[in-house]
């Protein structure tokens, strides 16, 4: 069987969310699949990161990037004939009659669009749509998802699937941190909750000045989309002095911040999985995270709940995993958050997405 692949979002630097995503399943795909034949379709050269080519991974560049999928993207294909086509994307390629397998993270866009700009809105709305209309095969990356995507959309159960993504952190280093803090990660935009965040995190700061009184809050993410007043929290909630934002941080580094964090906080709004949640508890960091979406069955027993909408029960979660992090209830949870991660590997969703790329795609 010859499978394709849009390799556009795994190709890229700096990779965060979908991006990773994408890397990460190709590089298990090659590690695994040896049946079948792979073209990567990329309109760029693959960067020295990217699995290497062999007889069965190949990789072919065409252009241009600018409406890869309407353009770029199905002349590849016609030339290069194959027999099911993969995008780790929302959108799948058009003007081709391949049978199509997509990826969907999430449906925050229908869910919060206000959280979005115009023109992303817009895309998301429309191309999403368009390509639900016409895949054979959907893979999430939660149950959550997958009930939000067959509500949303009106698709049979049979035609969404689940496969959860994995944890790796590779070529782990030591990086220099503050001595005391709590930690987020994430893309810096408003589905993050982070202003509400820092708002909880300056009552927690009030109601505990004399027992924290060098407490930082760390925020790792690269700006997104209307971070303006994300930015602009701390100053509002009179806690400039104690809230550090960091850009993109590499895995590496990455590792010592979740390591050295009294705990990881991640109040989202909505998540279609939220890998830094499985990295923090990977690296046995107490998570407070969002009791809805997919962050509790992510988290499972590892998690304190707290409610996105309420900055004094953020607060509160913060005080709970800060006050038992040396305690019975909070190495309970540790211990939990290890046990709970050994759900998720690449090679498991690897083997998963070829599944049904094998199914799709008529392979014996």
């Amino acid at each position: 069987m010859h499978i394709g692949i849009d390799g556009y979002e795994a190709n890229i630097g700096e990779r965060v969310g979908i991006g990773q995503y994408a890397f990460e399943l190709l590089s298990g795909l090659a590690r695994i699949c040896t049946r079948h034949t792979v073209t990567v379709f990329l309109p760029s050269p693959p960067r020295p990161d990217m699995p290497a080519a062999s007889e069965r991974w190949k990789y072919v560049v065409a252009g241009p990037a600018k409406l890869w999928t309407v353009i770029g993207l199905p002349m590849a294909i016609k030339k290069h004939l194959v027999d099911v086509f993969f995008s780790p994307t929302h959108y799948i390629p058009r003007f081709t009659r391949v049978p199509k397998v997509m990826a969907i993270m999430d449906i925050s866009y229908l869910k919060y669009p206000e959280l979005f700009r115009a023109k992303d809105l817009y895309q998301l709305r429309n191309w999403t749509a368009y390509a639900v209309s016409r895949a054979a095969k959907i893979i999430t990356i939660s149950q959550s998802s997958k009930n939000d995507i067959i509500k949303a959309y009106r698709v049979p159960e049979s035609r969404v699937v689940v496969t959860y993504p994995g944890f790796s952190m590779k070529n782990e280093s030591i990086s220099k941190t503050p001595s005391n803090y709590i930690l987020s990660v994430g893309t810096i935009q408003p589905r993050k909750n982070y202003a509400r965040l820092i708002e909880a995190f300056a009552l927690f700061l009030k109601e505990n000045k004399q027992k924290f009184s060098d407490l930082k809050l760390v925020i790792i993410g690269k700006k997104g989309w209307m971070y303006e007043s994300i930015l602009a929290a701390p100053a509002k909630f009179d806690v400039s002095d104690r809230v550090q934002f960091l850009d993109f941080v590499a895995d590496s580094e990455l590792a010592s911040y979740y390591k050295n964090a009294l705990c990881f906080a991640l109040p989202s709004l909505y998540e279609g999985f939220g890998l830094p949640v499985l990295e923090a508890m990977a690296y046995k960091c107490p998570v407070v995270v969002s009791n809805v979406s997919s962050l509790p069955e992510i988290a499972g027993k590892a998690g304190i709940y707290v409610n996105p909408e309420d900055a004094s029960d953020i607060a509160r979660g913060l005080l709970t995993a800060v006050r038992q992090r040396n305690l019975i209830q909070g190495k309970s949870r540790v211990s939990a958050g290890m046990e709970q991660m050994k759900k998720f590997t690449w090679e498991k969703a690897a083997r998963e997405t070829l599944a049904v790329l094998e199914n799709v795609g008529g392979a014996s």
